[in-house]
């Protein structure tokens, strides 16, 4: 062991002088080099603002007009001045207005929570568009994108965003995108892009609106009340497409029977499109009349009885609930009177091999399993979203110069999934409800007696019912002479109603007169 152990030591001596002699002298007896200094960790490049700025025009009508699109990031920043998010913008201007300051601007969002703007851009009011197929899959590639003759571009300026995790847009420096992730959160991140979009352009005297899709009405009216209550500033108008300000009407939770009672109405419209009601009706209009009454009286009462409902009342109520559904009454009695959405979808054409669309119910796709309980999938989702996808990844490089080795984040399920439903607040009384903004757009339009809200309803939208809105709205709080305030439009289609050519044009025409109406003095 000793011989062993001497061995070693020649060996690290050996070694030891060997590096010595590298490090310390060279072969002609040089002086040793001082030792290099070690470069510094590099810190993380501070995050930048990017812009592209383009020229376009566009043909509507007689009028060619020129605008001008900037597709850029914002930094937003925390409350020690330090940048925490990147939010990803579009905004259209006209570049021939005399008077920028004057022009109605309009601010606009899709929902999810955790979906770009993609849709209604491409869908609805950015100056191009994608071309889909009404009510059936649009074929896969190449998408034709063409100019919007229903662009609100002529009328307003416009400007997409897309909250943080979705898009382009995203957290930076010590943040994650789940702190932006909630009903608050997502609230006051918009409210500061809001601030400081206006503030840079010289906005803030102009007619100022909201436009925003499915959870994007639900931010709407968080989103007006804190920036007319926290920030000072007043908003002309609001316009709210396929409406939820109250989750817990949507949410089919185990003993609350109004979501039943709220969706029947839409299902009596899907099932007379479907023709699948053994005695359609002549007029659809009169039919979705006595479906509401009927949800609203008969069928309401007969829910709220619940286990002491009679065998015999209990069989007329299903009769009545199959006519207006085109369900099997033998259906509507197993359910005990209550058909969710998910068993809705899967029931109402299973003999014919297939499954309704729940984002529109105008829409049907082929079955995965003829015996499903529920909705696999929606028809409408898979019907449209490769279109989108690749419509918009085109347009933004190709047209808009941006984002060309970037990922677009058109939905994002994490966001979804991980929503941080909680108020600052709390409650002023019991435990917490399900979601609800409706104090919010109530204290918006008190606040500021000149707001008007537009409302868009789709008579096909399994996702946010029409008569779930106006149960909504007749329940809000409000003074008589602010009821007026509130304007409910239809439309024959779905959740996005700006995917039927006629929608479109009907819906352009709806909030180009809603804006122009509140933009006057």
């Amino acid at each position: 062991m000793k011989k062993f152990h001497s061995l070693i030591m020649v060996m690290a001596l050996l070694t030891c002088a060997g590096v010595a002699g590298a490090a310390g002298q060279g072969s002609e007896g040089t002086p040793p080099k001082e030792p290099e200094a070690k470069p510094a960790a590099e810190a993380s490049p501070a995050p930048k603002e990017e812009i592209s700025v383009t020229d376009h025009s566009i043909r509507m009508g007689n009028e060619t007009i020129p605008y001008k699109a900037v597709a850029g990031t914002m930094l937003l920043k925390d409350g020690d001045g330090k940048p925490n998010a990147s939010l990803f913008y579009m905004a259209y201007t006209r570049s021939d207005a005399k008077d920028p300051s004057q022009r109605p601007l309009a601010f606009l969002y899709n929902g999810g929570p955790g979906s770009s703007s993609a849709w209604i851009q491409m869908g609805a009011f950015g100056p191009r568009r994608v071309d889909t197929a009404n009510a059936q899959p649009t074929p896969p590639p190449p998408y034709r994108v063409v100019d919007n003759a229903n662009s609100l571009i002529g009328l307003a300026d416009l400007v997409f965003i897309d909250p943080v995790g979705t898009g382009f847009s995203k957290a930076v420096g010590k943040a994650k995108n789940r702190d932006f992730w909630g009903v608050d959160q997502d609230v006051k991140s918009l409210a500061q892009f809001i601030n400081a979009y206006v503030s840079r352009n010289s906005r803030w005297n102009s007619p100022k609106f909201l436009i925003g899709e499915s959870y994007g009405t639900f931010r709407n009216a968080a989103l007006v009340n804190y920036l007319q209550s926290h920030d000072g500033m007043d908003f002309n108008g609001v316009v709210m497409i396929s409406t939820v300000l109250d989750l817990g009407t949507i949410s089919f939770s185990p003993g609350d029977d109004l979501p039943y009672i709220l969706y029947l109405p839409s299902y009596a419209a899907t099932a007379y499109y479907h023709k699948v009601l053994k005695e359609p009706p002549s007029d659809l209009g009169a039919f979705l009349t006595d479906a509401r009454q009927f949800a609203a009286t008969t069928y309401a009462g007969a829910l709220i009885k619940g286990a002491a409902l009679g065998a015999a009342e209990k069989a007329d109520v299903a009769k009545q609930v199959a006519h207006f559904t085109g369900l099997s009454q033998d259906y509507v009695e197993k359910a005990d009177l209550r058909v969710s959405v998910p068993r809705f979808l899967a029931e109402l054409q299973r003999s014919r091999g297939l499954v309704t669309g729940r984002l529109d119910a105008r829409f049907s796709g082929p079955t995965f399993d003829p015996l499903a309980e529920y909705g696999e999938y929606d028809p409408q989702s898979t019907a449209i979203s490769g279109a989108f996808t690749a419509a918009f990844n085109t347009y933004v490089r190709e047209d808009l110069k941006f984002g060309r080795d970037q990922t677009y984040e058109i939905l994002n399920e994490q966001a979804n999934h991980e929503w941080d439903w909680k108020r600052q607040g709390g409650r002023a009384f019991g435990f917490p409800g399900a979601p609800n903004v409706e104090n919010d757009l109530t204290e918006a339009l008190v606040s500021n007696a000149h707001l008007q809200v537009q409302v868009e309803n789709g008579l096909y939208d399994l996702a946010t019912p029409f008569f779930g809105t106006e149960y909504t709205v007749r329940h809000l709080r409000l003074p008589a002479n602010l009821r007026s305030h509130i304007h409910l439009e239809y439309y024959d289609a779905g959740h996005m109603m700006y995917l039927r050519d006629q929608d479109l044009a009907k819906l352009k025409s709806n909030v180009a007169s809603f804006i122009q109406a509140n933009s006057a003095r």
